[in-house]
């Protein structure tokens, strides 16, 4: 037991350094109506003859060079969901959530609806 204690205390001492000097990465996200000039690889998504963009699951419209967060529109169709999503089950169904925005898996697609 007393060869025990000093190697204890220097894991201690040695784990709570490594915890005290971790980096924590927080992404932020806009919220709707915020203006960004520049978007990292957006995939372009025609919906109802309209160009939206999106990217990291933020959904964009392009005004005069620039990219405006919008709302995801319903019926809108991704082909894959992006990391971090979760699987929800809403009224006994099975559905996708990024963001707050729940997708439903339609043959090879996933579609943005109203839940």
């Amino acid at each position: 037991m007393k060869n025990l204690k000093p190697h204890l205390t220097l894991l201690l001492v040695f784990l709570a350094f490594n915890i005290s000097t971790a980096q924590i990465t927080t992404k932020i996200y806009p919220k709707r109506g915020v203006v960004v000039t520049k978007i990292h690889k957006p995939k372009i998504i025609v919906h109802k003859n309209k160009n939206l963009y999106w990217a990291d699951g933020i959904w964009y419209k392009r005004n005069q060079g620039k990219y405006i967060v919008v709302n995801a529109p319903a019926g809108i169709a991704i082909k894959r969901l992006p990391r971090g999503h979760k699987v929800v089950r809403i009224n006994g169904r099975k559905y996708y959530k990024y963001r707050g925005i729940v997708y439903k898996k339609q043959r090879r697609n996933y579609v943005v609806v109203t839940v």
